[in-house]
């Protein structure tokens, strides 16, 4: 099988998971508002995570099970949950106190960092161009960060979570990439996200206790629907394409996701779309596109200055 023909399901796969995440934002945000941010995201992953792992132990949909040993389990619970469990409270915060698109709009950033930890600075046309890629990128986050520095220390803290869970994302993937190395990426998806949960419960737990739950149909709904198409499918999807390709490749479908999420909250959270948001995103995928694509393919650059 060519090469194009090996990648061309793992790109549809990833396209489908923009989709999905756009949904999953929306919901989160609408969740997050009556519900605690921190054991939403924790039992959310809890549960997909344990759905996962029973289809890859008792089916064969996801692949081959393969048992883990104790120096594999080590490394999920502080490379996968750990990683994963941090990027869940910072993003759940920032759902919160900000707009979901802002936050898919950080999400979308987060190849730059990725692409940064990959490729140390060089003196040449390459390596110039991520880190003019990266300045393009940080200017569109301050073009987001501005209204919230002039007006309103909540939103300060909204848009600061939003930065530190792109960040974050780019963290967790570059960990998924290592683990991926000796480790199924299903498998990895499924032992991160319930690890992830197990870490964050207990404090979910004393945000119940202190600020109560909402319980009804609507909310319920949506936290499941959240567990399958926002955790368990895309998950799977995504981690299966770290095992293939580069962690700055996959993560270039973010790019896609701060569209999908605007679009999702357009339409069922009337978020508006505003004028700083959108020349934030074109920087910012401005800088996404410089840093990522083969520009050699388009004009011939030099090795070195």
């Amino acid at each position: 099988m060519s090469e194009s023909k090996k990648n061309a399901p793992i790109a549809g796969g990833l396209l489908l998971v923009v989709f999905l995440w756009g949904g999953n934002n929306a919901g989160t945000k609408w969740l997050v508002a009556a519900w605690p941010p921190v054991f939403t995201g924790a039992t959310r992953f809890l549960l997909a995570g344990l759905i996962l792992l029973a289809a890859l132990r008792f089916t064969r949909l996801l692949g081959k099970f393969q048992p883990l040993n104790s120096c594999q389990h080590r490394q999920l619970w502080l490379r996968g949950g750990l990683s994963l469990a941090a990027y869940t409270v910072v993003f759940c915060w920032a759902l919160r106190l900000t707009a979901a698109s802002h936050v898919a709009l950080y999400i979308g950033a987060s190849p730059i960092w990725a692409l940064l930890v990959e490729q140390r600075p060089q003196k040449n046309w390459p390596s110039a161009r991520r880190y003019g890629a990266a300045l393009l990128a940080v200017t569109g986050v301050l073009v987001l960060f501005w209204p919230a520095l002039k007006n309103s220390s909540f939103h300060l803290a909204g848009e600061s979570c939003g930065l530190g869970s792109s960040l974050l994302w780019a963290n967790y993937n570059h960990q998924s990439r290592r683990l991926a190395q000796t480790v199924h990426g299903v498998e990895v998806a499924a032992n991160s996200m319930w690890m992830s949960g197990v870490w964050l419960l207990p404090v979910g737990l004393v945000e119940i206790a202190t600020h109560g739950l909402v319980l009804d149909p609507p909310h319920l709904g949506i936290q499941s629907l959240a567990v399958i198409f926002g955790g368990v499918v895309p998950y799977a999807l995504w981690n299966s394409a770290l095992r293939h390709w580069p962690t700055s490749r996959v993560m270039l479908f973010n790019n896609f996701i701060p569209l999908s999420t605007t679009t999702w909250a357009h339409f069922t959270l009337h978020e508006p779309i505003t004028p700083t948001f959108c020349a934030a995103m074109i920087l910012i995928v401005a800088g996404v596109a410089l840093g990522q694509m083969d520009w050699a393919k388009v004009f011939k650059e030099p090795e070195s200055f």
